[in-house]
């Protein structure tokens, strides 16, 4: 069994790179991917690709490649996405009514199964099909409910409160959208998703590169003598 522990964080971060170029050849019904075929797709090499997959022992043939229906499902296996994921959602504003109508979580496995807000007025609202509910029933739902992961949405000075929150429930997974760090226990794990930091760092990389190529101009209706369109 791999120890999860020892893999590199880069490589767990293109393992998803991975799974998606695999199930989509595995809808094409494309039976087999080579290591540079997989590195070409995710934007690598083959030679990155071979060590990254090593990490979790022989799932290649030399000769043959990657057998992409067996490479698929021995990613989601590693992934952990054979299983249903309960998360618990907490913030019931713009992001957090975004989130629960995310049909991509719900096709991963990940179902938003619990949805809480501070904020009394929206005690009993419903976003997506869940009910919101308030915090002090949080850890109790969490139990009654078998959730996993929990999602934070709310300001950042309120992100903290949250997760330290979300660990006394006995959740240790967290996927943190308010711009805001957060400190948990050892054995729990957190991943950052701030849009405003990705934003900011794609104004950073394109600024200084050269002018791309201007769209061409559309075309000018013709003028009569009398200046009317023709």
């Amino acid at each position: 069994m791999t120890d999860h522990a020892t893999i590199p964080r880069p490589v767990i971060r293109r393992m998803p790179q991975y799974l998606r170029h695999a199930e989509a050849l595995e809808r094409q019904g494309v039976e087999t991917v080579s290591s540079a075929e997989l590195g070409a797709a995710i934007g690598s090499t083959a030679a990155q690709v071979r060590k990254d997959l090593a990490c979790f022992g022989q799932l290649g043939r030399r000769g043959v490649g990657y057998v992409v229906r067996d490479l698929a499902r021995e990613l989601r296996s590693l992934l952990s996405l054979d299983r249903p994921w309960r998360v618990a959602l907490v913030g019931a504003g713009n992001i957090g009514r975004a989130l629960c109508t995310y049909r991509t979580f719900r096709e991963r496995g990940f179902r938003i199964a619990a949805l809480f807000d501070s904020d009394p007025f929206k005690d009993g609202c419903t976003w997506g099909g869940l009910k919101v509910q308030p915090m002090r029933d949080l850890r109790r739902t969490v139990r009654a409910l078998g959730i996993d992961l929990g999602i934070i949405a709310v300001p950042p000075a309120a992100a903290q409160g949250v997760a330290d929150q979300l660990v006394a429930a006995g959740l240790r997974g967290i996927l943190n959208f308010a711009p805001a760090r957060i400190r948990v226990p050892p054995g729990v794990r957190v991943r950052y998703a701030d849009f405003a930091v990705e934003i900011e760092q794609l104004a950073f990389l394109i600024t200084g590169l050269p002018p791309g190529p201007r769209p061409a101009d559309e075309e000018e209706p013709a003028v009569g003598q009398d200046g009317s369109a023709e």
